[in-house]
């Protein structure tokens, strides 16, 4: 990161300083090279006893110059996709619950943002033939952007963690879901 401006220094050692809870699995990849001029980029997994139940990657980037359609100069880019229920897949409301995930995880952390837009996306997919796999599948993707209001990243971080969870259906931290013991 040598001759990074300092606010995104700033930016990035937020980021690096969020501590998910034990359930979300965080780590620095590549990020990507040609949206912004300096970016910075996490991976985040959530797993469950049969083995991966979400994942993530939350991106930063930074335009010293600022973008119009950011409305400032840190942008953050999140990506979570989360293996549904069959009867969850469903529900007709599922995509605005999916938004819900990621509005309350950033008003509950305090991350001060605007410019918030995205998607949510439903896929279900069927495998026939010699595809190794279960028979079918159903998947929840949600990608977003917003412009973080300052450098202080932290709340950002823990808000793209808590996303996680939620997707995965984890308990609030210290909430014991029925048929689990502490051991």
């Amino acid at each position: 990161m040598s001759g990074a401006p300092e606010l995104f220094r700033q930016a990035v050692a937020a980021l690096r300083s969020v501590r998910p809870r034990p359930e979300v699995e965080i780590a620095e990849v590549r990020p990507p090279q040609r949206l912004a001029p300096w970016s910075f980029a996490l991976s985040a997994e959530v797993d469950g006893p049969a083995g991966e139940v979400a994942m993530g990657r939350l991106v930063l980037l930074h335009d010293p110059e600022g973008e119009q359609a950011w409305d400032g100069v840190l942008r953050l880019v999140a990506y979570l996709r989360v293996e549904l229920d069959p009867e969850l897949a469903s529900d007709p409301l599922l995509p605005a619950v999916g938004w819900s995930w990621l509005t309350e995880a950033l008003e509950s952390s305090s991350a001060g943002f605007r410019a918030l837009g995205g998607t949510v996306t439903q896929t279900s997919s069927a495998r026939f033939g010699d595809i190794s796999g279960p028979p079918r599948t159903d998947d929840l993707e949600l990608r977003a952007s917003w412009t973080a209001e300052d450098a202080n990243l932290a709340p950002h971080g823990e808000a793209f963690c808590t996303l996680l969870a939620s997707a995965a259906g984890l308990p609030p931290v210290g909430v014991t879901a029925f048929g689990q013991r502490q051991g």
